[in-house]
């Protein structure tokens, strides 16, 4: 590798006509125009890739910033780094070198090991700075070439994270290592939730969040520090590790946000933080504290602005499915059922059925515990134990506001399960969830509770089972070869023909090397006919009911997620996660 300055803009030209990417006359009319400021703060890459200029001999290829990094490292013989902020160690990184020495010379180190420090550079060729490095740090230096506007981008944002971690405690003058007492463990925090660093690391967390596609943040105390994981697409990844000494701090700023009594430790509570993404979205958070042996643990569900305007398809529905929930969303009245476990996406479904239905000409009220996402065309009220407005109590005052739907949230008890069939048999359609673990259960659950045969099959229209499933990455994905031994197990016991491939994908830089980018939903649907109808009040057999809701048209979980592996959306393991097979079925 050269030791000279040689990554300038004249030299990058110079490189890309002679290889004929780029054509002379361009070549010389950038190099005359371009600033000695822009020389001087802007990389040559970036100048060149801002023109969007067309490859000279690949008519199909832009130069853009991600293809000339990619040339640049090809140039210099050293290899391409892509950045993936999650399985960097922040702390480590930032503590090789100054942000000052960093950004002079355009490098940030990106993996450190007791062995190697990899040192991400925008200009290969300038390595003036490689010996001082060496001179300090003891590990071998290797190389690497990453683009230059993450580069900068990463830079600012790592140096000045740490710069907030190191300054929120300086003033904590005794680390949690060598107490033993639980008591001061807990009660130990004492940097202001209101320091501006604090601040800056609550907003840089929240911004993370909502750049990674993250669902849910965790904030877990420790007795050495706080581990900060991110659940993205149904997978919790670990993060970052905040102090233990800062723990308490960042956890108050957020209750705080969320407007939780910061000085309640000891009891779980709820809250709301209402913010803006970077671009502007506004993003609605559920915010959730409960106390644990080394302080309060905090998660925040992050709600995806479009759940709402999302159509059916979009949730995963096949076209059949589709069409059969609409017959049941638009009966006058009766009682519609989403089951599932929590994390299944059954709020999604509810609210987006509610989203269509929720006309000028119907009200539509919803109660929830708590109300997951605020929406304007519904009147939603949330569930107050403390003051005894628990959920039949809200449908107690929902029947008397004149209600044509109503969501809700859960059906947790009898009493509120007696109060969903009085509301569907005075003429009102009641959507609400229940946690089973297929659709047919769901009958059993409600006979569990106390409600009487006849009323469920009076009033039931329909039971809707859901799971999501990771989809594959759009980017990577592959065909290949079915195995048949797989298949059968995620069919069994039924029997239904594979298909001539599917589909798998490797990873990439969009998926993070996971292979699976976003989730979709599967789904057993159970509409209430009259042979169900006359078989749940006949007697109750979950088995026999079962099999007659099978034949009756209804497609178990399974087999609606081997659609979805036929269809190239997702993988047998991943449908075999969340929707097991049966043996009990003929």
């Amino acid at each position: 590798m050269k030791k000279t300055n040689e990554c300038s803009l004249d030299y990058i030209l110079e490189l890309l006509v002679g290889q004929k990417i780029v054509a002379p006359e361009r070549a010389s009319m950038v190099s005359s125009l371009v600033s000695e400021n822009d020389r001087i703060y802007l990389h040559p890459l970036e100048s060149i890739a801002s023109r969007h200029w067309i490859h000279l001999s690949q008519p199909d290829q832009i130069l853009t910033l991600e293809f000339l990094t990619e040339w640049l490292s090809q140039q210099a013989s050293v290899t391409r780094y892509h950045f993936d902020p999650l399985k960097m160690d922040i702390a480590s990184c930032t503590s090789i070198m100054s942000y000052a020495y960093a950004s002079r010379f355009g490098i940030i180190a990106v993996k450190v090991t007791p062995s190697e420090v990899v040192i991400a550079v925008s200009d290969p060729f300038n390595t003036e700075w490689l010996d001082e490095l060496r001179r300090i740090v003891f590990q071998s230096i290797t190389l690497v070439v990453a683009n230059p506007k993450e580069i900068k981008k990463y830079l600012l944002e790592f140096y000045s994270l740490s710069k907030a971690m190191d300054n929120a405690g300086a003033n904590q003058h005794q680390g949690l290592s060598n107490i033993q007492n639980l008591e001061q463990l807990i009660e130990l925090g004492t940097v202001d939730a209101d320091d501006q660093h604090i601040v800056s690391i609550v907003d840089w967390l929240l911004q993370y969040a909502f750049n990674q596609r993250a669902s849910d943040i965790h904030i877990e105390p420790r007795r050495e520090q706080g581990n900060v994981r991110f659940r993205i697409d149904g997978v919790l990844q670990q993060v970052y590790e905040i102090p233990a000494n800062i723990t308490p701090a960042v956890i108050s700023r957020i209750k705080i946000m969320g407007r939780l009594d910061v000085a309640e430790k000891r009891k779980p509570q709820d809250g709301r933080i209402k913010t803006r993404s970077s671009d502007g979205v506004e993003i609605e958070l559920r915010l959730s504290s409960m106390p644990t042996v080394f302080g309060e643990k905090l998660v925040l569900r992050i709600f995806d602005p479009d759940v709402l305007v999302q159509n059916f398809s979009a949730l995963g529905f096949e076209k059949k499915e589709s069409e059969m929930w609409n017959q049941m969303i638009k009966q006058s009245h009766g009682i519609i059922l989403v089951t599932g476990p929590t994390g299944s996406g059954k709020t999604t479904t509810l609210y987006s059925s509610l989203k269509h239905l929720a006309t000028s000409e119907v009200n539509v009220c919803s109660v929830e515990d708590p109300i997951e996402v605020v929406e304007p065309s519904f009147n939603q009220i949330q569930v107050q134990h403390n003051i005894g407005l628990d959920f039949a109590n809200c449908v107690k005052t929902l029947l008397r506001q004149d209600p044509d739907i109503i969501m809700i949230g859960e059906i947790r008890d009898r009493e509120t399960a007696e109060m969903a069939v009085q509301s569907a048999l005075t003429g009102h359609l009641v959507l609400s969830t229940l946690h089973t673990n297929d659709a047919p259960s769901a009958i059993a659950r409600l006979t569990e509770i106390g409600i009487p045969p006849y009323l469920i099959s009076a009033t039931l229209i329909g039971v809707v089972a859901q799971r999501l499933v990771r989809t594959l990455c759009p980017f990577c994905k592959q065909s290949s070869g079915v195995d048949s031994h797989e298949w059968e197990t995620l069919i069994n016991p039924w029997t239904t023909s594979a298909p001539e491939s599917i589909s798998y994908a490797d990873g990439c830089l969009e998926c993070r090397q996971t292979g699976f980018r976003g989730r979709v939903g599967i789904y057993e649907m159970m509409p209430i006919n009259g042979r169900l109808k006359q078989e749940i009040v006949k007697g109750f057999d979950l088995n026999s009911f079962r099999r007659l809701a099978i034949k009756q048209g209804m497609r178990p979980l399974n087999l609606a997620g081997a659609q979805k592996v036929a269809k190239g959306v997702t993988t047998i393991a991943e449908v075999l996660k969340v929707a097991p097979t049966r043996h009990d079925d003929n």
